[in-house]
């Protein structure tokens, strides 16, 4: 079940792979993001040392949040793959000129996972394209729709 979507990732990069990380939170914030009070469409990953961070995440705290936790709406946050997919994704971005989006927030097993793409960016032509193709396909169907009636 998916909690955000980070739409203008599709509209800006190709996504060439997909991959599934955990994310470190810390209470208030799986809380905050059970009452889907957070924002990743300004977000992207960066890679520091041989570590993944979510950076840019936007989770509002909660009016109830604890008196003795000090909520920060943006902070960077640790990123949990397994050690060969971190391997791979920090040399794709190195050497390739790829980069790291987040695409969703879901749950999975009462966790809170973190879909990362690696992607590639649009030029501004390819996102006219992208945009002509859409339109095409609404067209058509909506045609095949009149066609039934």
């Amino acid at each position: 079940m998916s909690i955000v979507d980070n739409k203008k990732a599709f509209h800006d990069y190709f996504i060439e792979d997909r991959y599934e990380a955990g994310i470190v939170l810390e209470g208030w914030e799986v809380k905050a993001i059970r009452a889907s009070r957070v924002q990743i469409k300004e977000a992207y990953v960066v890679v520091r040392g041989d570590e993944l961070y979510l950076f840019g995440a936007h989770i509002s705290a909660l009016e109830a949040a604890s008196a003795f936790s000090h909520p920060e709406a943006i902070r960077t946050r640790k990123l949990l793959l397994h050690r060969a997919e971190v391997d791979k994704l920090i040399g794709k971005v190195e050497r390739s000129g790829y980069t790291l989006v987040p695409l969703n927030l879901h749950y999975k097993g009462g966790r809170v996972k973190c879909e990362i793409g690696l992607a590639k960016g649009k030029k501004q032509h390819d996102k006219r394209a992208t945009e002509k193709d859409r339109d095409a396909k609404r067209e058509v169907a909506s045609a095949m729709k009149q066609n039934k009636r």
